[in-house]
């Protein structure tokens, strides 16, 4: 596949999430992450569903390299939490990854300039299509498309030989809690389902940050073993299939309509 087919998106996607003013470091010195074993994230690997498609995270550290599109993330998520339960620190060589184990350690070269960056995997994400990770502001800077928002890129996992094998996993910390919702009557949007609360609350921070427009609260939702994040309620499917075609609009993906 060329370098041309790998970028579906035009330059400059992410012009206003850049630093507001000058950087408070100097991003030329920023080193890359220092691969080291870490014991897997307690939550952040388990199974999940956003948007109706459905994510299994890899549990073992194993070889991977692929080609595709890389897109990064700034201000507007610097100082949130990440789906590990860490801060998101836009000026750290960290990168959000739909499957990838958290923590892990991935080399990723830019396919236009070879230049070439180590980061720490500690997020999910993306969940656009066509994206196939999403850097720091810092990690795209370094390999040169800070400004035009995506990169194709190739994206290789660093396999360590003491974390060859699968690690006991650590717990994640806690993010603010969204409170649980009993089931009412009403028209919903399902954003995603998650084996852990944690999960849905860490995505359904991420949602608000994203849709500032929304004036619905995000809620979350126990069934079973599952925790459902939704938006709603809505009066009528009319209203509701509105707002999911304007979320598909901006993040690429339509939320299910659920209820009646």
């Amino acid at each position: 596949m060329s370098v041309a087919q790998l970028l579906r998106r035009p330059g400059g996607y992410y012009r206003d999430d850049g630093p507001d003013g000058a950087p408070p470091v100097d991003l030329d010195a920023i080193a890359d992450a220092q691969p080291k074993p870490e014991p897997l994230n307690l939550h952040a690997n388990d199974p999940y569903v956003v948007f109706g498609k459905d994510y299994v995270p890899e549990r073992e550290f194993s070889a991977h390299r692929k080609q595709g599109t890389a897109s990064w993330y700034g201000r507007k998520f610097h100082g949130q939490r990440t789906w590990s339960g860490e801060i998101y620190d836009m000026y750290a060589m960290s990168a959000a990854h739909p499957t990838l184990p958290i923590p892990s350690y991935v080399r990723v070269t830019n396919l236009h300039n070879s230049r070439s960056v180590i980061v720490r995997i500690n997020d999910r994400g993306p969940f656009s299509s066509g994206r196939m990770m999403d850097l720091s502001f810092a990690a795209a800077y370094k390999l040169g498309f800070a400004d035009s928002g995506v990169a194709a890129v190739e994206v290789e996992s660093i396999v360590l030989a003491a974390a060859a094998p699968p690690l006991p996993a650590i717990a994640a910390v806690e993010p603010a809690s969204i409170p649980l919702s009993t089931e009412t009557a009403g028209v919903y949007l399902q954003l995603g389902a998650f084996s852990a609360r944690a999960n849905a609350e860490s995505f359904g921070a991420s949602i608000h940050k994203q849709l500032s427009w929304l004036d619905r609260p995000v809620q979350i939702q126990e069934r079973g073993k599952l925790f459902r994040l939704r938006l709603g309620p809505y009066s009528e499917r009319g209203e509701a299939n509105a707002i999911a075609e304007k979320i598909r609009a901006e993040l690429d993906f339509k939320p299910l309509v659920i209820g009646r």
